[in-house]
């Protein structure tokens, strides 16, 4: 098990997990809830601290998108569930090569002889003494034009006292089969100046956001900071009170983007990629005692 440290960080690394976290520590203390030795027997990625979304983030509506007069269909990949979800990166083994006590990068190439995507991807981890880094890149393979997006999934510990503020002015409505229905403004109960997790299941993309986050456990005492470069135009959120965890998701692209209509005046972060391009950006996860 690859781990890098920095001070008072520690991270733990999955590459066979689907190139996934495994966990990441503030003095011995969990800020994500971390891999089981079961879970990761078993490469369930599900069950890790975090794992990267890519080449595009959440749901492809159908299992099916046009582009550029092509039509590309996909195959369920989160059973139960009946839609691709979070791309391919998340189900496939990625190479781990430690570059120093407190950095780290995994790699991914991905060439299928069929699919629609062919790619190679990265994450770089570096740690200082309270930040933990993590950049993500994404390179199209293959001999199309095509939209990707991309994002990092991490899961968060349900502590009964934990807090969360974010501010995002758009919202989409989950429709009944967990797809975008709608884009709204962000009404008062579903926005997130500090407060406690809701009672209901929640299970939303937010937009227009300010690319920032808090979270506080303070019966851990412990608090972290998320702040995402400006590729990121969207944050997901998911909570079930029925469950020991909750995620909070920066991501590029809008869930189901590659399905929406465009929209004037609003993006919705889908990221053309001509053949060999790549795009890249940041998350710093700023933990501090609380």
């Amino acid at each position: 098990m690859g781990e890098i440290r920095n001070g008072r960080l520690s991270l733990g690394l999955a590459p066979e997990v689907g190139g996934s976290v495994a966990s990441f520590r503030r003095d011995q203390v969990d800020l994500m809830r971390p891999l089981s030795d079961a879970d990761r027997a078993a490469r369930k990625v599900v069950g890790a601290a975090m794992f990267p979304m890519a080449p595009y983030a959440n749901r492809i509506a159908g299992n099916a998108f046009t582009f550029e007069g092509e039509a590309y269909r996909f195959l369920p990949n989160n059973s139960p569930e009946k839609f691709n979800v979070h791309g391919t990166a998340w189900h496939l083994p990625w190479r781990e090569q430690i570059l120093a006590a407190d950095e780290a990068l995994l790699t991914l190439e991905h060439l299928p002889a069929d699919g629609p995507y062919r790619y190679a991807a990265t994450q770089r981890f570096q740690l200082d003494s309270d930040t933990l880094t993590v950049t993500t890149m994404i390179e199209n393979r293959g001999q199309r034009r095509m939209p990707f997006g991309f994002g990092q999934h991490p899961w968060f510990i349900r502590d009964p006292d934990v807090l969360v503020q974010f501010d995002a002015k758009a919202l989409w409505i989950e429709g009944w089969d967990n797809t975008a229905s709608e884009r709204i403004a962000t009404p008062p109960e579903f926005s997130f100046a500090t407060r406690r997790l809701p009672e209901a299941r929640r299970n939303n993309c937010y937009g227009l956001w300010d690319r920032r986050v808090d979270i506080a456990w303070p019966s851990r005492g412990v608090a972290l900071h998320i702040a995402a470069d400006p590729v990121f135009k969207h944050l997901m959120f998911y909570a079930d009170p029925a469950q020991p965890t909750f995620c909070i998701e920066p991501q590029t692209n809008a869930t189901c983007a590659f399905n929406l209509p465009p929209e004037d005046g609003y993006d919705l972060g889908i990221i053309v990629l001509e053949p060999g391009a790549s795009v890249s950006g940041a998350i710093r996860f700023v933990t501090r005692s609380v």
